[in-house]
């Protein structure tokens, strides 16, 4: 899991934090910048593909790996290969070239992204997935350092093209754990009745007697409908059905959870190259200080968890990262300190906010990760995870596209008092939700 969450890790920066370091030093608009974040839409959307990864078998290495570890290989080659061709461009020359290879990247870190989840899911009991989201943020958050600070440092001393294309050797890291891991037993619990069984009722009926050709038509399409009703409809109608009409609250709660740092995160690397902080800085700071404060964040997030319930701790973990964006409001109105530390100059301010917005960020993502793994339903893991990671994301990521607009309209002070108010909806709605826990959990009944 741990070299997993590596995998995951390291692509995620390439299409958003470090290329937005990438397009600012190039020169590119901040208003663009903030579009062009709107690529990492692909993880928001990876619901649309996710029944495909969870129940199509692949060719060959279907067969040979499995279904998680084939989908995973796959998905890992196509980052590979868009890494290495976003390292042959010229963002002034041929930024729309830059962009597409980006949007590539990210299809295929989504996918790969699901088969990870549905793997680490079923692979182990539920009783350890808050241990498996820690290993999971771990894993994550050092693939993201090396993503970050170690594509920043390569940046400072060769140039971004070789960056890239070092991030792209990397993720053999990941290929090499596929090939030597074992493929999880598929628990392929019952749909409860009215679940996609019911909705794909006849497909094993007999065929009337039509020529032969027509009987292989009308076979096919009442297999393809009971594909669907198990594959796509199946997942959603077993939450709802579970849920009943609270699975909007639940559904609404995702998808404003992750407004707040979000947003922040597209205008972060923009905000700090625009403070006159040095490349090797950002990255020295932000992406590998930072991810070592938000792994040891992770760890603690999981150990609370398992200490003081989910409902608790997404609730401090949001407040955390409300607070903690309110620094960086703080941080725009002054002026870069810098102290000598063994021969190296150290940006305290700036360490002291990065520092605490990534331990906040690493308990409340490790605290998320444990909470959406307990909604899963073991019949439909990999699509169940994939729509609520999507629903996370989608929202959060289109208002985060307009966050330079925002900046060039008033300030950056503005900007993050306007990131950190996209947190309270979170607060209310866990109130809500830790309110229809204790209605109905066993103990109360």
């Amino acid at each position: 899991m741990l070299f997993l969450g590596f995998s995951a890790g390291v692509p995620l920066l390439l299409v958003f934090g470090t290329l937005s370091a990438w397009l600012r030093t190039e020169g590119v608009e901040r208003a663009a910048i903030g579009f062009i974040s709107w690529v990492t839409l692909a993880y928001g959307l990876k619901f649309a593909w996710a029944p495909l990864v969870d129940r199509l078998r692949l060719p060959f290495a279907g067969r040979a790996l499995g279904q998680r570890r084939s989908w995973m290989l796959l998905a890992q080659g196509g980052i590979i290969f868009g890494l290495l061709a976003m390292a042959a461009q010229d963002p002034l020359a041929s930024l729309t070239h830059l962009v597409l290879f980006a949007v590539a990247t990210a299809f295929a870190s989504a996918t790969q992204d699901i088969a990870i989840d549905a793997w680490r899911i079923e692979i182990i009991d539920d009783d350890y997935q808050g241990a498996m989201a820690g290993a999971y943020q771990l894993g994550y958050r050092l693939g993201m350092i090396l993503a970050g600070g170690g594509a920043f440092t390569i940046a400072e001393f060769y140039s971004w093209p070789a960056a890239y294309a070092c991030m792209a050797g990397c993720m053999l890291i990941g290929v090499a754990t596929v090939l030597l891991i074992d493929e999880p037993p598929r628990r392929q619990d019952a749909p409860a009745p009215g679940h996609g069984a019911a909705l794909g009722k006849g497909a094993g009926q007999q065929a009337p007697a039509f020529p032969y050709a027509g009987r292989r038509l009308l076979q096919g399409l009442r297999q393809l409908r009971a594909w669907f009703a198990d594959a796509v409809a199946g997942p959603f109608i077993e939450f709802f059905t579970r849920y009943g009409a609270f699975a909007v609250v639940v559904l609404g709660f995702i998808m404003v959870f992750r407004l707040s740092d979000i947003t922040l995160g597209v205008m972060a690397i923009p905000f700090y190259i625009d403070m006159q902080y040095r490349a090797l800085e950002i990255g020295l700071v932000t992406k590998t200080v930072g991810p070592v404060v938000t792994i040891a964040g992770a760890l603690l997030g999981g150990v609370l968890v398992a200490r003081y319930g989910a409902m608790r701790m997404l609730l401090a973990g949001t407040l955390l990262v409300i607070a903690t964006n309110l620094l960086f409001a703080w941080l725009a109105t002054q002026t870069p300190l810098r102290i000598e530390l063994g021969g190296i100059a150290v940006p305290v301010w700036l360490a002291l906010v990065v520092g605490a917005d990534n331990i906040a960020a690493g308990i409340a993502a490790t605290t998320f990760v444990a909470y959406l793994s307990g909604l899963t339903h073991r019949a439909y893991t990999a699509t169940q995870y994939a729509l609520f990671s999507s629903i996370m994301l989608i929202l959060a990521k289109f208002i985060a596209g307009f966050s330079g607009v925002v900046v060039d309209a008033a300030d950056y002070v503005v900007f993050f008092i306007y990131a950190a108010a996209l947190g309270l909806p979170s607060v209310a709605l866990i109130i809500v939700l830790a309110r229809y826990e204790r209605i109905h959990s066993p103990r109360h009944q």
